[in-house]
């Protein structure tokens, strides 16, 4: 059996799982034709077909995946944070930007659909 959303996240202490549901919101708001699903064991979004953002739950942090190109663009502003190739990590401790995950959402999907034409 498939896992949900809904699952995933239901599995978290409270802190993380507001968090996460915090930033499905915001993504399903943002994007409202986006597809959700579960990939790679985490919450995914995809947008024409396409992967637009993964989210996933840890002991100290919510790891934000906007794949790398999602991330270049925002550099300055992530930089705050702990990164990897296409990843950051929210610590559960500290504000969450919400306002620059919308934007790097928005953005994400903006240039899914000029690549993809649709």
């Amino acid at each position: 059996m498939t896992e949900t959303v809904d699952g995933y996240i239901e599995k978290f202490p409270d802190e993380t799982r507001i968090i996460m549901e915090n930033i499905r919101a915001i993504v399903r708001e943002t994007i409202p034709d986006v597809v959700e699903g579960i990939s790679y064991g985490m919450p995914s979004y995809k947008v024409c077909g396409k992967p637009l953002v993964y989210f996933a739950g840890f002991k100290n942090h919510v790891g934000f995946y906007a794949t790398p190109a999602g991330h270049e663009a925002f550099a300055d502003e992530l930089s705050h944070y702990k990164q990897g190739k296409g990843s950051v990590q929210f610590l559960l401790n500290k504000p969450v930007p919400y306002d620059l995950i919308k934007r790097m959402v928005k953005y994400k999907a903006d240039a899914t659909r000029k690549n993809t034409g649709k």
